[in-house]
């Protein structure tokens, strides 16, 4: 298995609060991983410290064998590789859903305005969007919205793919659809990373679940390890709450 990103002794802090404490875990090429957990257990928080849009307080994030964390390190070439989907969508409301899922790849990538309209109307055609490219956000759905912005993120051909809790600003009839693209791809051998509440959705779709508990993983193992032989007592204390 080739890791595409390592972390090791990750910490993070905010003031005199200690939000990871020593965080060990890898992504392998191709793997669906995803982390579950009470809310403030620090998956999110994880995610962000992976993409840099938080810095850690201290550890390395390993990609492709380099310590990304390294003064010498460039961090843009670094989260031009990793495609990330928030829960609150972001996407440019100023923009019709052509241009949103084009603007990163002209400005960031420099791709041409030719290539970069091909590849996002490939994109939105797998996440079955490409009959709203005219659309403004305003005038879409919330899952309609959040497939958009998976769009917009596999416009940029990422070697992995974040997703920051993508269904959980979404009313309970749009969790579905979001959750069947996110589906659809992890069956075409993308590297996910997925920080997740839906846990049929992690049960069928990982190969491996991350359970986080008060900032640090308390277990990782397969889903049915996770689900239906958990070790640990606090990992069975928070599948009894979340799944009753």
């Amino acid at each position: 298995m080739q890791n595409v990103i390592e972390v090791q002794h990750l910490s993070k802090s905010f003031g005199n609060h200690e939000v990871l404490k020593d965080i060990d875990f890898s992504v392998n090429k191709g793997e669906v991983v995803c982390i579950i957990g009470s809310s403030g257990s620090g998956k999110s928080t994880l995610l962000r410290c992976i993409n840099l849009l938080e810095k850690p307080s201290g550890g390395q994030i390993i990609y492709h064998g380099e310590n990304i964390l390294d003064e010498k390190h460039d961090i843009h070439a670094y989260r031009k590789k990793l495609g990330m989907v928030f829960q609150q969508f972001n996407l440019f409301n100023n923009h019709n859903v052509l241009s949103n899922c084009m603007v990163g790849q002209v400005k960031v990538i420099k791709r041409s305005k030719e290539d970069a309209e091909k590849v996002a109307l490939k994109y939105l055609k797998v996440v079955g969007m490409d009959q709203y490219v005219n659309a403004k956000p305003k005038q879409l759905s919330g899952g309609q919205k959040q497939r958009v912005a998976i769009a917009r993120a596999l416009s940029m051909e990422p070697d992995v793919m974040l997703f920051d809790e993508p269904t959980s600003a979404l009313d309970p009839e749009m969790v579905g659809e979001v959750l069947k693209v996110m589906k659809e791809l992890a069956g075409t051998g993308l590297t996910m990373l997925i920080v997740t509440h839906e846990m049929e959705f992690a049960k069928e779709v990982a190969d491996r679940v991350v359970f986080m508990d008060k900032g640090v993983i308390a277990e990782e193992g397969t889903p049915e390890q996770i689900f239906n032989n958990p070790k640990e007592d606090r990992t069975k204390a928070f599948l009894k709450r979340t799944l009753s």
